[in-house]
């Protein structure tokens, strides 16, 4: 039998425990509204964090891109290369995502890492493949690697930064 002091700190330790690990989820992709947002069958909306991709059409957040000197027209094809890598990789498929800080952004979309069946970020791998850009307004906790990840492939000349 465990003192109440004792299961009270054993249920301390279980949740210190559990805090440390991220909470995933599976499920499967239903539709691909653009490079950066999904949905995810069940769980609704879902805005892949830590990353930007340029918009379908011009807009305020191209400024962004300016100071990068990448032109309206390139943005717009980058728009539908990460859509189009999106449709091909995950649509119909189940994949599975990972929460970080805060779940949901003020437009009441999920936020997580996505993981393509394969086990591969999805998040990740558009910036590796210069579709996407790192999101700096929030703080979340691979923002390092991701910063990290987007300046290899600025030196490599590749996706919006060709």
């Amino acid at each position: 039998m465990i003192s109440r002091p004792g299961f009270i700190l054993t249920l301390l330790l279980l949740f210190l425990v559990s805090a440390g690990h991220a909470e995933t989820f599976s499920g499967t992709v239903t539709r691909i509204f653009d490079g950066d947002t999904v949905e995810i069958e069940t769980l609704g909306k879902l805005r892949l964090l830590g990353i930007d991709t340029p918009e379908r059409e011009d807009s305020n957040r191209d400024k962004f891109y300016q100071r990068w000197h990448i032109p309206p027209r390139r943005l717009r094809a980058i728009h539908r290369q990460a859509r189009q890598f999106n449709q091909q990789a995950l649509k119909g498929k189940k994949v599975t995502i990972e929460y970080d800080k805060g779940n949901r952004d003020p437009y009441d979309r999920l936020l997580a890492y996505l993981y393509l069946p394969d086990g591969r970020m999805l998040n990740r791998l558009l910036i590796e493949m210069g579709l996407a850009t790192v999101f700096r307004r929030y703080d979340f906790s691979r923002r390092r690697e991701f910063l990290q990840t987007e300046k290899e492939a600025r030196e490599k000349r590749i996706g919006l930064w060709e």
